[in-house]
């Protein structure tokens, strides 16, 4: 994060005496960091001890089946045409793509969880296609709605609440590295700087709430890698009673992404969100189309070398494709060209504005697909390229 937050009460130093009000038993201080000691932080201050934990039980999470010997081709495939895991908003996850680096799921929460949550090896960013409520963490709490992101740092414990059940989906995508701001963005103090396209107002940190006072016995799973490690507390996780630092979750809206609009054409990065050093997430907003009396809006044709480009399509009507739904997903892997489907870049000529919504994800290593895509894919997006303009 780029910005010093503090919410509750917290003692006037670090690592000194902080007594609850009896004044004698003092609060648990815990620091919340990266890179060991030497990347950002935060300090937690709590009821009792984070380690007081009953039991401990594991368990094996159910790997995504590969798509087997796929073809090196562009995929186009429906999220929204299949019959979704029910469950919690992890239970319901359906993980669709994945590398090392990564890995890109779809949720349709259809219960509320009965456990609170920890990823314990990777960072989230969570957007919001469908759906409100409440995100809540020893953070605090945060408000969101469709169109929100949630950013959420690897060891958060939270738990998402949703208003209503019935209708409900989210795009996830997990990292072992944080989701950054762009460094392009900032100054040399980490400020926010005044050409960039969001600035620190647009950022939503948690709410403070009071801790919860709570003894008994509390589910907390923890997502390691490819198990599921349950934790039983003796008491409420959520009993924070105050903290402050650089390090905690925080939700961005897509509407407040200012679009950069240029004479001609402007190359992705200019969409670009959040990065990381193995893929970057960009997302495209309703925006002004190029102004240069010749412009041609749709993008032109490129070949991704050294990136596969993931495209899940949120709302609006989408400039240069065809055949593409809310939920829809393309992925166009690196050494093939993509471009517009035809007669996409002649109908973008003259045009002044695009209504779109979409979130964009470029990794710099290929992606495994999971076997469900192959069941929801357009066997002829590959051949679209191939009709006629008139």
């Amino acid at each position: 994060m780029p910005f010093y937050v503090q919410k509750g009460s917290i003692p006037q130093k670090r690592h000194i005496t902080f007594y609850k009000p009896d004044g004698k038993s003092l609060y648990r201080e815990e620091l919340f960091s990266t890179s060991g000691f030497s990347g950002i932080y935060s300090n937690r201050y709590r009821l009792r001890m984070p380690t007081r934990v009953l039991k401990i039980e594991e368990q094996n999470l159910p790997k995504p089946e590969p798509w087997k010997n796929v073809p090196l081709k562009w995929h186009l495939f429906h999220t929204e045409r299949y019959e979704a895991p029910k469950g919690d908003f992890f239970s319901a996850r359906e993980n669709l793509l994945w590398n090392d680096h990564i890995w890109i799921s779809t949720a349709k929460p259809s219960k509320a969880s009965d456990a609170f949550y920890k990823n314990a090896f990777a960072h989230e960013l969570i957007f919001v296609h469908k759906g409100q409520g409440i995100f809540w963490s020893e953070f605090g709490q945060i408000s969101f709605t469709p169109g929100d992101y949630l950013v959420i740092p690897k060891g958060t414990i939270y738990t998402l609440e949703f208003q209503d059940y019935t209708d409900t989906k989210l795009l996830i995508i997990e990292s072992p590295d944080m989701f950054s701001i762009p460094k392009e963005y900032r100054n040399s103090y980490g400020q926010l700087r005044e050409d960039a396209p969001y600035c620190e107002r647009d950022l939503r940190p948690p709410e403070y709430f009071k801790p919860f006072d709570q003894k008994g016995e509390f589910k907390v799973k923890l997502k390691v890698g490819g198990k599921l490690s349950i934790q039983t507390w003796d008491h409420h996780p959520y009993d924070v009673i105050g903290w402050d630092g650089y390090e905690y979750p925080f939700a961005f809206h897509i509407d407040n992404f200012a679009a950069k609009v240029g004479q001609i054409h402007l190359p992705p990065p200019v969409h670009l969100v959040f990065s990381t050093p193995h893929f970057v997430v960009c997302n495209f907003v309703p925006r002004l189309f190029d102004f240069h009396p010749q412009a041609i809006p749709a993008p032109y044709f490129h070949t991704n070398v050294d990136s596969d480009e993931v495209l899940y399509y949120v709302d609006g009507e989408f400039m240069s494709r065809k055949g593409i739904e809310k939920g829809s997903i393309t992925l166009h892997p690196m050494g093939l060209p993509h471009g517009p489907q035809p007669g996409k870049t002649e109908a973008s000529v003259g045009q002044t504005k695009t209504h779109e919504y979409a979130v964009m994800i470029d990794t710099f290593a290929p992606l495994n697909i999971a076997s469900i895509v192959e069941t929801l894919s357009d066997s002829n997006y590959s051949k679209s390229w191939l009709e006629e303009v008139n």
